[in-house]
């Protein structure tokens, strides 16, 4: 059990799980893009903060889509909250259905997220390709590109309501 996480610890659970240093820069960069529209968004900082840095810790194991699985695996592991656990588990995509998740092979559950942290840890994993920042256009083409119609438009919603929830369009920030 950890108590007290911070950052700081965030990045040693990376490193102690065997997350490459990719995956790490790839996490911190998610942090900080998602940090922004935290506080735009009158979330809890500290929660999106903490849940983007670990989204990823399950690519210590695969990069396949049941990363997120084996990453909540690993946070129940050292009893992180439940609200970590959720982000970790539902930062896939835009959503995933149950419908679709079965389709995946990963357990028939839904891994839609839900609360506005959640959202803002999906969202912002969608706007950075390895470190670098991209508009939602570029993430909703490569879907239609592979006839992942459902997928784009998750992502437009999503997209659409941070942004109203933000006030600005967040391709700007």
């Amino acid at each position: 059990m950890i108590k007290n996480l911070t950052p700081e610890k965030c990045i040693l659970l990376l490193e102690k799980n065997g997350c490459s240093n990719e995956v790490i820069k790839h996490c911190k960069c998610v942090r900080d893009l998602a940090v922004i529209i935290a506080n735009k968004a009158n979330a809890d900082v500290n929660l999106v903060e903490l849940g983007a840095l670990l989204h990823d810790i399950g690519r210590s194991k695969t990069h396949d889509i049941d990363h997120a699985i084996e990453g909540v695996k690993i946070a129940k592991k050292y009893g992180l909250s439940s609200k970590i656990i959720k982000i970790i588990e539902r930062h896939i995509g835009a959503g995933i259905s149950k419908e679709i998740a079965k389709k995946l092979g990963l357990p028939p559950k839904d891994y839609m997220p839900l609360s506005l942290e959640e959202k803002i840890v999906c969202h912002a994993d969608n706007l950075i390709d390895n470190c670098r920042r991209q508009k939602i256009e570029y993430e909703i083409e490569k879907a239609l590109i592979n006839d992942q119609k459902e997928y784009a438009i998750k992502l437009v919603k999503l997209h659409n309501e941070l942004s109203k929830k933000c006030g600005i369009d967040l391709n700007n920030l």
